[in-house]
């Protein structure tokens, strides 16, 4: 196999945040069959337990760190530990995520705010800054974000979402000019709908302080409407365009924002 196949992974072993259901998932178990030792981090840990078991059961080789990304210390604790499990790390995805109903400024409360903004946004610097912290001394590695169509757009979620998914986007791109003369890349995924769980997570995340999951992601209608593909992506689809930026493939690749969404923002 070419160095520069799509399926060589960098070297080294992958961390996901978020990798209990929906996209990290998806992404942690694509890794996985790669040949990637995966550390699978996340807050709700039958989720997470139960992605392990399914690379297990496939031959693959994975471990579950229990953590909230919103926290500094869990997420210095969870990607030190699975350095010491599985070795060097290679490809960090900050997937981890909440929804906030597509709540406007005026209805929203500051707790869902500071909830959303502190786990899509926080969490996702939290995540890189500790990636960059075993990457730098090796002088290479990959660095995946999470984003969405709603850090492009102002309509694709409420005023938290869309403002933390914006951030990651920017994130994305300071890092990327800083860290490309170290070997390091860093890169947006920007999903449009896709069919996973994150509604029921968000809610059952957020507690009392959820708000109704309005939105267009529950809302086939609405997507045909404004997707021209005229559906709702797979998880596997994004799976495969972060299987690409991790890979050796990827390596002149960094600061982009991969936008995986049926068509959406070319409208």
């Amino acid at each position: 196999m070419s160095s520069l196949d799509p399926g060589t992974l960098v070297e080294g072993c992958v961390i996901v945040t978020g990798g209990g259901s929906g996209i990290g998932r998806a992404i942690a178990e694509r890794l996985a069959r790669c040949g990637a030792p995966v550390a699978v981090m996340d807050v709700l840990s039958d989720g997470g337990k139960e992605t392990v078991d399914v690379i297990a059961r496939a031959g693959g080789r994975a471990i579950f760190l229990e953590g909230d990304v919103s926290r500094w210390a869990d997420v210095d604790a969870t990607v030190g530990a699975a350095v010491q499990q599985l070795g060097p790390l290679g490809t960090m995805v900050n997937a981890a995520g909440i929804l906030d109903g597509y709540a406007t400024a005026d209805e929203m409360s500051p707790a869902v705010w500071e909830r959303v903004i502190a786990i899509d946004l926080s969490g996702t610097f939290y995540g890189a800054k500790r990636a960059l912290g075993e990457m730098l001394p090796r002088g290479r590695g990959r660095i995946i974000n999470i984003a969405s169509v709603a850090g492009l757009v102002g309509d694709g979620g409420g005023a938290a979402y869309v403002s933390a998914k914006h951030g990651v986007v920017g994130l994305t791109k300071r890092m990327a000019t800083t860290y490309a003369p170290l070997g390091i890349t860093v890169n947006a995924i920007c999903p449009g709908p896709i069919a996973t769980g994150l509604r029921p997570n968000s809610a059952r995340l957020l507690g009392s302080d959820a708000p109704p999951m309005r939105g267009i992601g529950g809302d086939d209608a609405a997507i045909r409407a404004i997707v021209p593909a005229g559906r709702r992506g797979t998880v596997e689809e994004v799976a495969a365009a972060a299987q690409f930026l991790a890979s050796e493939a990827a390596g002149y690749v960094t600061g982009t924002t991969m936008v995986v969404d049926g068509g959406w923002v070319a409208r």
